[in-house]
């Protein structure tokens, strides 16, 4: 095996946990952290999970690691909001085996439905957070931060962002070494019970800790200075490190790989060492207000370094003092699409002619409020779409035409409860569980309702069918998303009704599925061009503009086709057929 590789940020975080001896892993899947733990289970010789959302993700981990275990817990910065109970707490009780959570923000939000930064949570729990910039140091801060984590006895955050994820690096690599130890919990009810009589003093503990790490921020080679022109000097971490060093090559630089908690003498030292001093990070001025605080002058940057993603071009603006925003792309637009064949289509092309009001969730079908399909109006979080529907029901108890939308692993992951309190408080709101069998949006990982665990292994397949029907729920259909005619039918059925009902679309995800079957064509001699069919929003579809000044002429790319058949459905001169 060569002792150097070229590895994304996501492949060299799971690289330095598995060198570092972690044996147990979980997470939820969610760009840009999805590639961490398949990268982990390649590497064999570490049990690892998909777990149904990120909280039990986290609270699978606590308990691994009180049996002794190393563990790595995955998610992107919107599932550390759903991790946030069991980690605030975590920080009191501590761990037996390192336990180290891997937070990926996304900064432009290139698939996200915010710019959360992530290290406000780390200060809140009073727990060290770890920021790499490149991938070598994705793969060192992964070892740093499980020896760190059971050095001070705490959780530990290895903050990510979009573009260390996801650039390669070339990375120096190193041998596997699992630490020696007892496998089995520890029996201490005083440090893992937390009643409020042991939580106070595991309380005071944590303060003390805080300082202990503090004096170690101070000292360890994870801050580090660059001496450079004493003219100009700039504090900054992760992937804003490297574009200040493009930026401004010639500066001084305090380095910071701990954003929390940070170290004031040093920070001190090296303002002391500078003319000006800036401070240049990604998001919040989280560094910059700690900094402000220690009573250090810090000179301001525009206050639009703070959207978006930076870049060197962007910063080097910055420290002129130009006020600048994230620069637009000269590349044609190229909004995102539901996939040819996507059987979500159908729901929405439905829900848009019977004129629901649609409450949203996190998924593919998101993409069902864009033109042509303009049929979804709300999106929150991950399972907010059902508990919406219900508010609108209860407020405005007229309102006959809401239907939920929420995808099949989405469900497991936080539709469940929704649903459950609809039928616990005598709701009548219509949910659409839209069942691909993957986690699609994410990259087409499994989950319970597939039966496949993230090793390949067989597991029982969640009957979400079922489960609803167990919930309460007293109308539970499964439909076929490719049948207009039944789609249609079901829906104004359940949007009718005064009872609660949920429609399960069942149709594989055309990416995993590979289903191609023979492709449809348009006879133009039948088309009359009203162009209901382009207004499925088909990818396979574009128009040809006629050459008398008509109007233009729907087109089918073969390429793209595979033959799903809605557009021959909606169809008013059934000019749409199957070719040969």
């Amino acid at each position: 095996m060569s002792d150097r590789a070229i590895l994304s940020g996501n492949e060299a975080i799971a690289r330095g946990a598995w060198e570092a001896g972690v044996t147990f892993g979980s997470g939820y899947p969610g760009t840009p952290s999805s590639e961490i733990l398949p990268a982990l289970t390649d590497l064999g010789e570490c049990y690892t999970e998909w777990s149904v959302n990120e909280k039990c993700a986290l609270e699978a981990a606590a308990g691994a690691s009180l049996a002794g275990a190393r563990c790595l817990v995955t998610m992107k910065h919107v599932g550390l909001n759903v991790a946030a109970d069991p980690f605030f707490t975590l920080s009191y009780v501590g761990v037996n085996g390192a336990l180290v959570v891997v937070t990926a923000d996304d900064p432009a939000m290139h698939s996200s439905q915010n710019e959360q930064d992530s290290r406000h949570y780390a200060r809140a729990a009073k727990v060290p957070v770890l920021e790499p910039s490149d991938s070598q140091e994705a793969r060192d801060f992964a070892i740093r931060a499980m020896q760190i984590s059971e050095q001070f006895d705490t959780p530990v955050l290895l903050r990510t962002l979009t573009r260390i994820a996801h650039s390669d690096g070339i990375v120096t690599l190193g041998e596997r070494t699992v630490p020696e130890r007892e496998c089995g919990p520890v029996m201490d009810r005083e440090k893992y019970v937390m009643i409020p009589a042991y939580a106070r003093k595991r309380r005071a503990i944590m303060r003390e800790r805080t300082k202990k790490l503090t004096e170690f921020a101070e000292t360890t080679d994870l801050n580090r200075i660059e001496a450079g022109s004493p003219e100009i000097g700039i504090v900054t971490s992760s992937v804003a490190y490297q574009y200040a060093k493009e930026a401004c090559p010639a500066g001084s630089f305090l380095k910071l790989g701990i954003t929390w908690p940070l170290p004031p003498e040093k920070i001190r030292q090296f303002a002391a060492s500078v003319d000006k001093l800036y401070v240049v990070e990604e998001l919040d001025p989280f560094l910059k207000d700690q900094i402000l605080a220690f009573g250090v002058a810090v000179e301001d940057l525009p206050e639009s370094l703070q959207l978006g993603e930076l870049n060197p071009e962007r910063v080097e603006a910055g420290l002129r003092g130009e006020d600048v925003t994230p620069p637009e792309s000269d590349l044609a637009p190229r909004p995102p699409v539901l996939c040819a064949g996507c059987p979500h289509r159908g729901v929405f092309m439905t829900l848009r002619k019977l004129k629901a009001f649609v409450t949203g969730d996190i998924g593919c079908y998101t993409l069902g409020t864009l033109p042509p399909l303009q049929a979804l109006h709300t999106c929150l979080c991950m399972g907010a779409g059902i508990g919406a529907s219900h508010g609108i029901e209860m407020a405005c108890p007229e309102t006959k035409k809401k239907v939920a939308v929420i995808g099949d692993s989405t469900f497991v992951h936080s539709g469940i409860t929704g649903l459950v309190n609809i039928a616990y408080n005598g709701g009548s709101s219509v949910t659409v569980i839209l069942d691909n069998s993957t986690t699609a949006m994410t990259g087409g990982q499994d989950h319970p309702g597939t039966g496949v665990t993230l090793s390949g292994r067989p597991g029982r397949v969640l009957d979400i069918p079922g489960i609803c029907r167990a919930a309460g729920i007293p109308n539970v259909e499964v439909v076929d998303p490719r049948d207009l005619t039944q789609v249609e039918d079901t829906l104004k059925q359940a949007m009718e009704s005064d009872e609660a009902w949920v429609i399960v679309a069942q149709c594989g995800c055309v990416l995993k599925t590979r289903e191609r079957n023979p492709v449809f064509e348009i006879d133009e001699d039948l088309c009359i061009q009203c162009g209901i069919c382009v207004q499925t929003g088909c990818p396979a579809f574009s128009v040809r503009e006629a050459e008398d000044g008509g109007k233009p002429q729907p087109v089918i790319d073969p390429a793209l086709c595979v033959g799903c058949g809605l557009c021959a459905q909606v169809c008013p001169k059934d000019a749409i057929s199957r070719t040969e």
